[in-house]
């Protein structure tokens, strides 16, 4: 492959990522979210009609927005309320995202720094647009030769999502709770079975982020990127199921996979990532190298 035809199946990709942001999408006849004046979501035009079988929970749409009602003033009356709804769909059957019910919550913030307003179950959470974060590790290697390798896993062929695709050394959602680098760690152990003690020096380097819509609804993401350097002979196994296998790889390999479809986009994108700050992607001969900066690194709204 020519470097222009990668570089053109990288854009595809980050376009495909920010779908949200290009003309044509939903996002002019989405309603905004919003919790006490503050917009935390976007709620999807074949979504917003249904919700006004539920008026003790929400208000009527005013300004292209929808809200929760005022008398729901805390974080526990409307977590508690907002998912009585999300049962009663789950129930009937009208949103497909709902039958890959997790029982797992995020958060509801206008911005990550603030309070959580409420919790909401993960799987639910495309169909009010809301947030959501995750964290993702590079794991690698560099030899005496300073030739730098990557650990890549293959995601099992029974997850609910992407199943068999490659994906990061480790990564997952952030749950209502946890904080980033807790969830790095636990989230090393568990599908790597990397120690906690070298799972330790995995370092935040950078964020991830990006909105995209489907079938399921709207997707604004920010991904939590965090680099770890892995001792030379460590082997990665199987912990939780999750990933079937794991690959060492040159980077060249990495890069050339990229454009492949044998990756999970997301992930992909903090591979990407991770070839700008390494330097193994070169401004001088990359000609898309702003575009790609900036694909990496929308503004959620």
């Amino acid at each position: 492959m020519s470097l222009s035809q990668w570089s053109e199946k990288i854009l595809q990709l980050l376009s495909r990522m920010n779908n949200f942001y290009s003309p044509g999408s939903c996002r002019a006849s989405c309603f905004r979210f919003e919790i006490n004046g503050a917009q935390v979501g976007w709620i999807p035009p074949q979504v917003a009609p249904l919700l006004s079988r539920f008026p003790d929970v929400f208000s009527p749409p005013q300004g292209s927005a929808v809200s929760l009602r005022p008398s729901l003033d805390s974080h526990g009356r409307r977590s508690e309320a907002v998912d009585a709804v999300l049962q009663t769909l789950r129930q009937e059957g009208i949103f497909s995202c709902l039958k890959g019910w997790r029982d797992e919550k995020y958060s509801v913030m206008s911005k990550f720094s603030e309070p959580p307003l409420m919790s909401m179950e993960r799987s639910a959470t495309s169909l009010f647009g809301v947030k959501r974060s995750g964290v993702h590790i590079n794991g690698y290697t560099v030899s005496d030769g300073g030739e730098v390798s990557m650990w890549l896993a293959r995601r099992s062929s029974t997850k609910q999502t992407y199943p068999g695709l490659l994906d990061n050394v480790a990564a997952g959602g952030l749950a209502a709770g946890l904080d980033i680098k807790q969830t790095a760690i636990k989230e090393c152990e568990e599908e790597a079975c990397i120690p906690a003690a070298i799972a330790e020096k995995a370092r935040p380097v950078s964020t991830v982020s990006y909105t995209y819509e489907d079938e399921d609804g709207v997707f604004p993401e920010s991904q939590y990127v965090f680099d770890l350097e892995l001792p030379v002979g460590f082997k990665p196994k199987v912990g939780d199921g999750e990933v079937q296998e794991f690959y060492l790889l040159p980077m060249d390999k990495v890069k050339e996979l990229l454009a492949t479809e044998d990756f999970k986009p997301n992930c992909a994108m903090v591979v990407l990532d991770f070839l700008i700050r390494h330097s193994l992607i070169d401004p001088d001969t990359e000609p898309c190298y702003q575009e790609f900066g900036a694909g990496l690194h929308q503004t959620l709204d």
